[in-house]
């Protein structure tokens, strides 16, 4: 008698899966969905410093926080070579040609992601020297210049954009806002110098919030953090040490540049201030306190970045790929099918129906997961198909094998099936082993194509041993005629 076990278990799967497909979509990657891709080149100031595969995969992970800090959807980063971090950026609305707004956000988003790829974010505090309070006025007047100026290129290319000016206007802004915000960053970088360094730096803080800043007259955010016990004992230490001289400054760097600095009344001559939390006050817009905060909390790269390339894909080349993808594998498909319904009549129904199973399990993997579906992916999954279609022929012509040596049609099944299973699930096991290798070492598009190729063997052992065995039993019960010893036999 049939075993019926299995068959609920096939129809509860097939029905998760269809209703996991209905509320989650599948991810696409930069070659299919279109998008921007900016790889970065990390390096040491240290010539004789090498960079092995942990650091850099260090760099990845600091860079991964950070970004997904930005709240930037299905963003891909990954590591090539030995040096290099890419990060992908699909986009599923890229601005019309002519629209300044849409346009200018998506250049923000890159700036942002940019920002958070190169800049160390090494947070430090530091004493102004005595000897240099009036270099420190001069260049923090020179600072508030520099920062107007960049204040109104801002407001002037944001209406520019809005109002969609040439490309050429538009170019000429952003060089000279360029220009101003070059200048005011060596102001910070300037005034950064003038500070003696404490022992007291991110590494120190447990919390980094960005908030409004409510004592300020316009629209700016401030920072606020929270110290560790340690950091908060070196705070209290710093702010007695910055109190017992009214013309000292605690200055607050960011990569050697002096993003805030604050004097300390004298009530804390005695115990510095307590209680573990302080403030990075400033000029901060939401944006750039998001992006303070984002750096913060993701920790600071321990070596330095430089983007390398930037490239875009665009939206129409990655339609066409997800098309031409699509129409390969539904060509195929057909083709195989109606030969395995030819040759092998209803087994090869039945083989054609497992395969319809085993697409809709691997899309649903892939949903689960989430796996970001590339072309390599794509050429994995395919090649996984006829992997599949393969273990069918293979237990049919097992079949085939045991009615020629008398056997009955019921044991004919379970003795072909018992027959290929070493066969099926050897040759599975080597290639799975094969996918493991590709997916630890190789990188990438190399490691799309060995997940979905690795997803989909493991799949089609369940689908050609199991639904495959269960629904061609499952028919010899349904109706004497399909019984008939003509239906198994494939045609030569």
């Amino acid at each position: 008698m049939v075993r019926q076990g299995w068959l609920p278990v096939i129809l509860a799967m097939v029905l998760a899966a269809a209703v996991l497909l209905g509320n989650r979509s599948l991810q696409l990657g930069l070659d299919l969905q279109g998008g921007h891709q900016l790889s970065a080149r990390v390096f040491s100031a240290d010539p004789e410093t090498v960079i092995t595969a942990d650091d850099l995969d260090g760099v990845k992970n600091v860079i991964q926080r950070r970004i997904d800090g930005l709240g930037l959807a299905q963003t891909q980063i990954h590591t090539v070579g030995s040096d290099r971090v890419v990060v992908q950026l699909p986009t599923a609305q890229p601005p019309q040609e002519g629209d300044g707004e849409a346009q200018a956000v998506v250049d923000d988003t890159l700036q942002q992601v940019a920002n958070q790829i190169t800049e160390k974010a090494v947070l430090q505090f530091g004493v102004l020297r005595p000897g240099e309070v009036d270099r420190y006025a001069t260049l923090v007047q020179e600072r508030g210049n520099a920062r107007v100026a960049v204040l109104l290129g801002q407001q002037q290319l944001e209406q520019l954009q809005r109002s969609r000016g040439s490309s050429e206007e538009l170019g000429a802004f952003r060089e000279e806002l360029e220009a101003a915000q070059t200048t005011f960053d060596q102001l910070e970088q300037d005034i950064g110098r003038l500070f003696d360094l404490r022992p007291l730096t991110g590494d120190d803080l447990v919390q980094v919030v960005a908030e409004p800043n409510l004592e300020s007259q316009g629209e700016y955010y401030q920072l606020s953090l929270t110290f560790s016990a340690a950091g908060a004992q070196a705070f209290a230490d710093l702010t007695k040490e910055v109190a017992a001289d009214g013309n000292l400054r605690l200055g607050i760097l960011l990569d050697g540049r002096s993003i805030s600095e604050a004097t300390v009344g004298p009530e804390f001559r005695e115990n510095g201030i307590t209680g573990g939390g302080a403030r990075i006050t400033g000029a901060f817009t939401l944006e750039q306190a998001r992006g303070l905060e984002v750096q913060l909390r993701g920790g600071s790269l321990p070596y330095d970045t430089e983007i390398v390339e930037q490239r875009t894909v665009g939206a129409t080349l990655g339609s066409d790929n997800v098309r031409r993808s699509l129409t390969a594998a539904l060509t195929g498909l057909a083709l195989v099918s109606g030969l395995m319904v030819i040759i092998y009549r209803l087994p090869g129904l039945v083989a054609v129906a497992a395969l319809a199973i085993y697409a809709l399990l691997n899309l649903a993997v892939y949903a689960l997961v989430p796996v970001v579906l590339t072309l390599p992916g794509i050429a994995g999954l395919i090649l996984s198909f006829g992997m599949a279609v393969d273990a069918n022929v293979l237990i049919f012509e097992r079949i085939r094998e045991e009615l020629r040596s008398g056997r009955k049609l019921y044991q004919a099944v379970e003795t072909g099936f018992n027959r290929a299973f070493n066969s099926i699930f050897d040759g599975s096991v080597t290639t799975l082993i094969s996918c493991l290798a590709l997916g630890y070492l190789g990188s990438g598009l190399v490691r799309g194509f060995a997940i979905t190729l690795g997803i989909g063997v493991g799949l089609s052992l369940f689908t050609s041993l199991v639904c495959s065995r269960t629904l061609l039993k499952t028919s010899l019960f349904l109706h004497p005629a399909l019984r008939k010893i003509q239906y198994f036999q494939p045609v030569r």
